[in-house]
């Protein structure tokens, strides 16, 4: 056990990239009651105010001496997405916890090599994939465990927002597809990894994908078809070219009943001798990315805080992490070769 809350210090965590979902991180460990504090953090925004800070303030750094700052336990890596492994890899060989933003990796192998530094060192990996602690979410994981849904035939999820060219030319990674730009591994990335948690294991992937409203050598629309391993059929579709954008959906039909849930909302429970959860009310980013607010990134924080407390499993740790890269990677190959693609192949 790393500590005793009542006897030890805060977590001393470190942020590497202070935009704009580094600061939703800052804010959230400042609601941490005391339990972590942030450190050091690097990147051009300076942390929101937190409890003590004026005590103990976070000093900016490069994101090299971020990662080797001795009072740092943990790493959150909020960077562009092309920069993930390489940071998580940096952090694990440096002896840190990491807590890295969506997703984990843009390919299967540097997802292994994380995984594989992970377990070499004795430390814990946590991709932030906050949606699956969302109210309705867990009420639908557990309504298809208990089986209240029956037999899952059908499993559907959309993600049709907008992005305008001023988002493109604010951020050149976005508009790149190998540094995880396009519409399925930054904006869709989150349905995709609720849509596997939810349903299970994908056997297979065909897709097709195009660039169709803006001038970006990334794809901004996807369109999958998935088989999934218990023989249920699934959709997704993403997108950044449908103003003025929509929220996000994830629909699932079952033999006994269906779910369709949006962004904070419920907006269908058929689910015989299941109540309908309360979900935490409409908040989407189908037009502006950080109107998600920062409640979700509070709710994983405090499981990563709990887990090193107790010496338990993080959320969504780094396996998990793995399979959902292994499915978008599936995705994308699909796409671009016209093939069918089994993730477990890749």
């Amino acid at each position: 056990m790393r500590r005793s809350e009542d006897a030890a210090p805060p977590l001393g965590v470190g942020i590497v990239g202070m935009g704009g979902i580094g600061a939703m991180h800052a804010r959230a460990l400042g609601e941490l009651g005391g339990r972590a504090r942030l450190v050091a953090y690097s990147g051009r925004v300076r942390p929101p105010a937190g409890p003590g800070e004026r005590d103990l303030p976070a000093v900016r750094l490069a994101p090299r001496e971020v990662i080797d700052h001795p009072d740092v336990e943990v790493v959150a890596i909020c960077t562009p997405s092309g920069t993930h492994a390489a940071l998580a890899l940096a952090a694990l060989e440096a002896g840190r916890h990491v807590v890295v933003e969506k997703p984990l990796a843009l390919d299967v192998d540097d997802a292994l090599r994380v995984a594989r530094a992970a377990h070499d060192r004795g430390r814990s990996v946590s991709m932030i994939a906050q949606r699956r602690l969302e109210a309705e979410h867990i009420a639908l994981k557990r309504a298809l465990d208990d089986g209240a849904l029956g037999e899952l035939r059908l499993a559907m999820t959309t993600v049709h927002w907008h992005r305008d060219d001023d988002y493109y030319r604010a951020a050149g990674w976005r508009s790149a597809a190998d540094q995880g730009g396009g519409s399925l591994m930054n904006q869709g990335v989150h349905n995709v990894d609720l849509l596997r948690w939810l349903c299970g294991p994908v056997e297979s992937v065909t897709a097709q994908s195009g660039t169709l409203a803006h001038a970006t050598a990334a794809e901004d629309t996807t369109v999958a078809t998935l088989r999934f391993a218990s023989g249920a059929l699934g959709v997704v579709t993403t997108t950044t070219a449908t103003p003025p954008g929509f929220p996000a959906t994830i629909s699932l039909f079952g033999s006994r009943g269906s779910v369709e849930l949006g962004q904070g909302e419920v907006l269908r429970w058929d689910v015989p001798g299941v109540p309908r959860p309360t979900a935490g009310g409409p908040v989407s980013g189908a037009a502006e990315p950080l109107a998600i607010g920062h409640a979700g990134h509070l709710a994983q924080w405090t499981g990563v805080v709990e887990a090193l407390e107790t010496s338990t499993p993080v959320p969504v740790g780094v396996d998990d992490a793995v399979e959902t890269v292994r499915l978008l990677c599936a995705i994308q190959q699909a796409a671009s070769s016209g093939a069918v693609v089994r993730p477990a192949a890749l």
